[in-house]
């Protein structure tokens, strides 16, 4: 919460703040520049603020060693980024059970947990499939596979449609929404899309770095 990032010169959030209940879906967007994704970051532990605090189940986030920020990023925090980023000699369902076996779980345990959630995400029989025998959108889906299979509280998006032409980003973005809800995690997106946007449940605006309106989507 108010809080605070300056690089250099530039203030990149000043007095900004954002709460998400769990099952909740809210959308970040606002011009180039404003702050959006330092405040993805900042809230992810990936970025120290300057000054306020970033709260989650009562631990102050901000001030965790970067061991512990890390941890809690394997363990509670899922992502999905514009470019998935799968390991191309890996299958489609390897490539979801990544965290689970650099978690320590063994090779067949950890597909067989992440294989569970192809179904929901349209991606049933596409298991064996390598990366480069995707299509963007199904590429996207295992990216978010990888991102839930661990069972995060909060799932951080950043521009998860950016590389998708419209129907497959709204697909994607549907299949995105309703899973998390349906698991029970928290979603927080960031997005230049206002249709992207008006999936999620919220719409919270950044413009230089203040966090200034706030609107209930319309879905």
């Amino acid at each position: 919460m108010d809080l605070a990032k300056v690089y250099g010169r530039t203030t990149a959030l000043h007095h900004a703040s954002l709460a998400v209940d769990r099952g909740e879906s809210v959308a970040v967007m606002g011009p180039s520049g404003s702050g959006k994704s330092t405040l993805l970051y900042c809230l992810s532990g990936v970025v120290i603020p300057d000054g306020g605090e970033v709260l989650f189940d009562g631990i102050r986030v901000d001030e965790l060693s970067e061991a512990r920020r890390t941890g809690l990023r394997r363990s509670d925090f899922g992502f999905v980024f514009q470019f998935p980023g799968l390991l191309p000699e890996l299958s489609a369902a390897e490539n979801a059970a990544l965290p689970l076996m650099l978690e320590g779980v063994g090779r067949r345990d950890a597909v067989a947990r992440a294989r569970e959630l192809f179904p929901a995400l349209g991606l049933e029989g596409l298991e064996r499939r390598r990366p480069g025998e995707l299509s963007g959108g199904e590429a996207q889906r295992v990216g978010i596979a990888r991102a839930l299979v661990l069972g995060p509280a909060v799932v951080f998006a950043d521009e998860p449609t950016g590389s998708l032409d419209t129907r497959t980003g709204d697909e994607v973005m549907s299949l995105l929404v309703s899973t998390v809800r349906d698991r029970r995690a928290a979603l927080v997106l960031v997005t230049h899309d206002e249709r992207v946007a008006k999936r999620c449940d919220r719409i919270v605006q950044v413009v230089d770095g203040r966090t200034l309106t706030e609107s209930k989507s319309v879905q």
